[in-house]
């Protein structure tokens, strides 16, 4: 069929798809699959049901862009594809809450394709802060957060376990977020993300403010003083006593001019910088882990601050979930809390995605459980 001898190996599972169960959007390539196959075992089914198998094209990049066939599941029927760097598909979500999705599939083992380079996301552009005082914090910040003595105690909480939520955090929160005169934009691709995001041109005036306030160096300088970090030239680093003592040292046994050289060369440091998005959340939402993301993982500091979620079930997925690369563990998860700014250190290792939004977030009690939005910033010593 795909011109090429198989192995006698031969890969199979039982998959098992329930109400809100998905598969999201993946090529299956792995050393050695060469092609995939599914034999639908499910009862009378129809597309209304959800589940279906879809098909992705793809740009020039081998990006999937957009489904180009949609295959409802029959039951005895059996489905054949060739495992390439382009046989990108996904099991939609299982919408019945009365039928049950069951197929056998797996993969035939052959050489493998070779796979074109892969493609690299230019990363988001990172900014310096701006240069705002701090009557921007007093504006819009809860006092309780600008006292400094309870701002110790939250440094002392966030260095012992690299995490903390400030709950009611903003004295004003967003109601416009919702307004019409936001433009908002699907983010992609769908092997990695779906969600909107907004264009910051012509956002109404409290949400422009509020992206202002995360931009700005007094809010740099607080988020120093809450977590012990380098993102301000103010905020004294560990070992500056180490490096004090060392440029002594240096001076003691070199010659003055070589040992200036050193200590001046030694004492240039990164610019604190940061990036950001003010993303919205629904139904079919998400992040993924992916290779990319892995291979450029740095320490960082994750800011999310959400809004209009104080209907928000954790059943409706949307949490943001942390773990160890390359492990199952669970380090930490984050849900979606009103006006609560989480704060998160991640190392190399340490890798994140946002949970599927499923069905149910759209049979909530309150229409604004539907949707909700958040600020979603990264911070770089």
């Amino acid at each position: 069929m795909i011109g090429v001898e198989l192995e006698s190996t031969v890969d199979i599972s039982c998959a098992k798809y329930e109400y809100t169960d998905v598969l999201l959007c993946h090529d299956d390539e792995l050393e050695g699959r060469r092609v995939a196959f599914i034999l639908y075992l499910v009862p009378d089914w129809d597309k209304s049901d959800g589940g279906t198998l879809d098909l992705y094209k793809t740009d020039c990049n081998f990006q999937p862009t957009e489904i180009s066939k949609t295959i409802v599941p029959s039951r005895n029927t059996l489905v054949i594809f060739e495992v390439s760097p382009v046989s990108f598909h996904q099991v939609s979500e299982v919408l019945s809450k009365d039928k049950c999705r069951l197929s056998l599939g797996g993969w035939f083992h052959g050489p493998s394709l070779d796979r074109p380079p892969r493609y690299i996301e230019p990363p988001l552009r990172r900014n310096p802060h701006l240069p705002r005082d701090e009557t921007l914090l007093m504006e819009w910040v809860n006092p309780v957060y600008l006292d400094i003595s309870y701002q110790e105690n939250i440094q002392a909480e966030f260095e012992d376990s690299s995490e903390i939520q400030l709950k009611d955090f903003l004295r004003q929160v967003n109601e416009a977020l919702s307004l019409s005169q936001i433009q908002w934009t699907k983010k992609g691709p769908v092997n990695k993300r779906c969600y909107d995001v907004a264009s910051l041109d012509n956002l109404p005036e409290c949400v422009h403010g509020c992206w202002e306030l995360l931009h700005s160096e007094a809010f740099f300088l607080l988020l120093s003083n809450f977590t012990g970090l380098r993102l301000h030239y103010l905020c004294p680093s560990d070992d500056d006593d180490d490096k004090e003592q060392n440029a002594k040292a240096t001076v003691k046994e070199d010659d003055a001019e070589s040992s200036t050289s050193n200590i001046n060369s030694s004492a240039v440091e990164s610019i604190p910088k940061c990036t950001g998005e003010l993303r919205r959340w629904s139904h079919g939402s998400y992040t993924l882990l992916h290779d990319g993301e892995a291979a450029q993982a740095e320490f960082a500091l994750d800011l999310i601050l959400p809004f209009q979620c104080a209907d928000w079930d954790t059943e409706f997925g949307g949490f943001t979930c942390y773990v160890a690369n390359e492990e199952d563990e669970e380090l930490l998860t984050v849900y979606p809390e009103e006006n609560s700014l989480a704060l998160i250190y991640r190392d190399k290792e340490t890798l994140k995605f946002v949970k599927h939004i499923n069905h149910k977030s759209l049979y909530s009690d309150s229409s604004r459980g539907k949707t909700f939005y958040d600020f979603s910033f990264v911070y770089y010593e």
